[in-house]
């Protein structure tokens, strides 16, 4: 292997049904970003079935090298030859960074990963930059290293998780914390197929998926353009139920912060902030909520933000576009009496 196809960044793609991931084409986005940086290539590595043309798709993404691995019996995923396919070809190809999505796949196949290839993992990042480090014990400098920046202690700090000694840098990102974004629709790299028994043996596929289920989550907060939100302040279970009034009436999606999850209003598939969703609606309307850190990194990115509190003061009116100061049980339904009106 030449020296020049050593040390790249690395993005494991997830592949299904003829399409890549949202969350691996969100971590190309970001990837390419990063090689840039360090002036290396952007590869990209897809398993599975029937994977003509997939790299189309991955080259307007920013990838310059596609590793193409195709058989049958790689689709659908399956732990043990994913990894084994990862792991052989890590020792060739000698990544310095691999990025994964925080799925149920992901979060799987990293630690099988990197725990034998002995690399270490930050799971769950919120935030990808590449700098230098110096180690306080040994005054040893490093550079160029991955800072991988996630929620820590209930999401109460941000920590910066550095692996300055081994090799891959490993992270898995949750979906919609990165932008995905095509780099150059015209950009072209270059395919490489893997021959799928070089890397696994037979006895990886001991397992064999008769049958599969995959049912669909009900709430699509992270693609709704619309979202109401609702905070502690919201104060019950039956006070949500404005909300989704609300959110009926505009065509959007219902969402909320950790501490109305906590507290029992509503469930955990709405929750937005660090250690929920991250989105970017056109329109966010943020009722009874405060605005502490972790939930504004979540919905920061919206396009317009209305805030509606008691409390003129919220954190979360520094970031707001509009903010009515108010009791939300008066303020809501004039909302929905208002737009019900004018959509007629």
């Amino acid at each position: 292997m030449a020296e020049k196809d050593r040390n790249n960044l690395i993005v494991y793609c997830e592949y299904e049904d003829g399409h890549v991931a949202d969350v691996s084409l969100e971590l190309l986005t970001k990837g390419r970003a990063l090689a840039n940086k360090l002036g290396v290539k952007l590869e990209a590595i897809v398993l599975g079935d029937k994977l003509d043309g997939i790299e189309k798709e991955l080259y307007k993404y920013g990838a310059d090298v596609v590793y193409k691995v195709e058989d049958k019996r790689l689709y659908p995923y399956t732990s043990n030859p994913h990894a084994a396919v990862l792991i052989n070809l890590f020792r060739e190809i000698e990544p310095q960074i691999c990025l994964m999505g925080a799925t149920c796949i992901g979060r799987d196949l990293g630690p099988r990963v990197s725990s034998c290839l002995h690399s270490g993992l930050t799971a769950d990042c919120t935030a990808l930059e590449i700098g230098n480090h110096t180690d306080v014990k040994s005054g040893k400098n490093y550079t160029d290293l991955l800072y991988q920046i996630r929620p820590a202690f209930g999401g109460n700090i941000v920590a910066t998780i550095v692996n300055p000694d081994h090799r891959p840098q490993m992270a898995t990102v949750r979906e919609g914390v990165m932008k995905k974004e095509i780099y150059d629709a015209n950009h072209k790299g270059t395919v490489v197929k893997l021959d799928a028994k070089k890397y696994v043996k037979d006895e990886d596929f001991v397992v064999e998926i008769i049958g599969r289920h995959i049912e669909k989550s009900k709430v699509n907060i992270k693609n709704s353009p619309i979202i109401v939100a609702g905070g502690y302040g919201v104060g019950s279970k039956e006070n949500f139920e404005l909300l989704h009034e609300l959110a009926r009436v505009l065509g959007g999606e219902v969402g909320a912060s950790r501490a109305a999850v906590d507290a029992g209003f509503v469930e955990h598939e709405r929750q937005i902030g660090q250690t929920g969703v991250t989105v970017r609606p056109k329109l966010y309307i943020a009722c009874g909520i405060s605005g502490q850190i972790q939930h504004i990194a979540g919905m920061q990115d919206s396009s317009i933000i209305i805030s509606i509190n008691t409390d003129p003061n919220a954190p979360i009116n520094t970031i707001a576009d509009y903010v009515i100061t108010g009791e939300m049980e008066e303020v809501v339904p004039k909302l929905i009496k208002y737009y019900k009106k004018n959509s007629k």
